[in-house]
């Protein structure tokens, strides 16, 4: 595995230190793009364990100290004790981390078609311009039509759906899992981003019959890559119950832990070459994408499928637009800004 090396940093791009040297997670720069400033490489290599007090919680970035966190009952959820251990459902990727995670109100015989009929008539609309931002007018929409359809409306008419539907509970079963939808769109952003990126891996994921099981499965492990190496969310949250002792050290007992899911995902101890996107890459691992039957998480696939194949159907030639690159934003939650594209 490659070793990973404390270049210097230049002045402009160096994250604010606390005491003791450890970089601040809230300093000026961090919540714009942890990634190009190096935080979550810093503080893996010389920092594996520290407290941030303006987070109120000890840091966690090494993927072996993380993934111990996530499945170890000597950790609990923060802040209440009722919240899941061990591998009963932790908060991850997209999944709310709900007590009550129960299954879909209707079968996915129903909601699956729903979601992709949802995604068709969203990529028709965009097909006619001359240029369309996919976050704006679509990444938006689709997960506010699924969580209808996940509430029971076979038929979702997205003309009734309001802007602020996807921060709601739209209804439906799943303890309401599926219907705060913010999550989804940034996945779903970040997995367009990432296909639309490479030509390539676009056409080979669209070869043959549409819908086929070797594009399904190219496009299911596209999704599980993306989870890993764009996180719709950043930080989850976890209590100790006992001292823990971690690569950096010891964590106390009754402790807040933050684990950074980002700089997990990003371990070259644990990925080779962590940077890069590769939905074929040997290392492959299902503990960063959460828990697989997550009514959430199995919904944000269905509208990442169906929502690219919808998208190349209507506009085969898409592509971005003159002069544009994707820029993520968001620590806590991430996901692109905007996906300006042409769609012929």
């Amino acid at each position: 595995m490659p070793v990973e090396r404390p270049d210097a940093l230049p002045a402009a791009r160096r994250p604010h230190r606390l005491p003791g040297g450890l970089p601040g997670l809230l300093a000026p720069g961090a919540t714009t793009d942890p990634y190009r400033l190096r935080l979550y490489r810093l503080l893996r290599t010389d920092h594996p364990l520290g407290y941030d007090p303006a987070l109120g919680a000890w840091l966690l970035s090494r993927y072996t100290d993380v993934a111990l966190a996530l499945t170890d009952p000597r950790f609990t959820g923060y802040p209440h004790d009722g919240a899941p251990r061990g591998r009963a459902p932790v908060p991850l990727g997209l999944c709310r981390g709900s007590l009550v995670c129960g299954p879909l109100t209707v079968p996915w015989s129903t909601a699956a078609p729903a979601v992709e009929r949802t995604a068709y008539v969203l990529a028709r609309r965009i097909a006619g311009r001359d240029r369309a931002d996919l976050v704006a007018d679509f990444c938006r929409w689709l997960p506010a039509g699924a969580a209808a359809a996940a509430a029971g409306l076979a038929h979702p008419d997205l003309s009734t759906l309001p802007r602020g539907a996807r921060h709601r509970r739209t209804g439906g079963g799943a303890g309401g899992c599926t219907g705060s939808t913010a999550l989804r769109e940034h996945a779903l952003a970040s997995f367009l981003a990432n296909m639309l990126d490479d030509p390539d891996l676009l056409a080979a994921a669209t070869a043959g019959e549409a819908g086929g099981a070797a594009s399904g499965a190219l496009l299911g492990r596209a999704w599980a890559e993306t989870l890993r190496r764009d996180p719709p969310v950043q930080i989850v949250l976890r209590r100790t119950r006992t001292e823990v002792a971690v690569s950096g050290g010891t964590l106390p007992a009754d402790a807040p832990v933050a684990c950074l899911i980002g700089a997990a995902g990003r371990d070259p101890a644990r990925f080779a070459a962590p940077d890069r996107f590769d939905p074929l890459r040997a290392d492959a691992d299902p503990l960063l994408i959460g828990p697989a039957g997550c009514p959430a998480a199995l919904l944000g696939r269905l509208e990442a499928e169906h929502g690219l194949r919808a998208l190349l159907a209507a506009m085969p030639g898409i592509r971005w637009a003159d002069g544009f690159r994707p820029v993520a934003g968001g620590f806590l939650t991430r996901g692109p800004r905007a996906l300006l594209v042409s769609p012929s």
